[in-house]
């Protein structure tokens, strides 16, 4: 299967998950991060990073994620490009579908969003600083 093909596997399941949390949107930006690649847009890679950071960090649903990516759009500017990893995490995209559908795959997806968003510490200050300038969050 290709990588399109697994994230659409994932994406059905999240999307039709019953969980009112919005699971689906971690799944956009680990997915997002993880695959990003020179022609990836800043914008994609910048709220990937984002809602990695407010999910992991800051304890952000999926559906909080995505309002603060609503007010991000808001306020398009060209942020400054975060520089790509060599590694982008011990999990993928494989590990989490070959969990159980339920709890084993739910966990595992957060499991996942935290192997790829520390692939990305390099990055934390400039998304940290992006985010209270921009969200006042802090």
């Amino acid at each position: 299967m290709t990588g399109d093909e697994l994230y659409n596997q994932l994406a059905y399941y999240t999307l039709s998950h019953p969980a009112p949390s919005f699971l689906h949107q971690h799944v956009v930006d680990a997915y997002a991060a993880q695959y990003a690649s020179e022609n990836s847009k800043t914008i994609q890679i910048v709220f990937a990073l984002v809602g990695l950071y407010l999910y992991l960090e800051k304890g952000f649903s999926g559906r909080m994620v995505q309002k603060a990516h609503m007010q991000l759009a808001k306020r398009r500017r060209n942020w400054e490009r975060p520089a790509l990893p060599a590694d982008r995490g011990a999990i993928g995209i494989v590990d989490v579908l070959a969990a159980a559908p339920g709890e084993p795959r739910d966990l595992l997806i957060g499991e996942w969003c935290r192997s790829v968003w520390n692939a990305w510490r390099t990055e934390r200050d400039q998304i940290v600083s992006l985010v209270g300038n921009e969200l006042d969050i802090r």
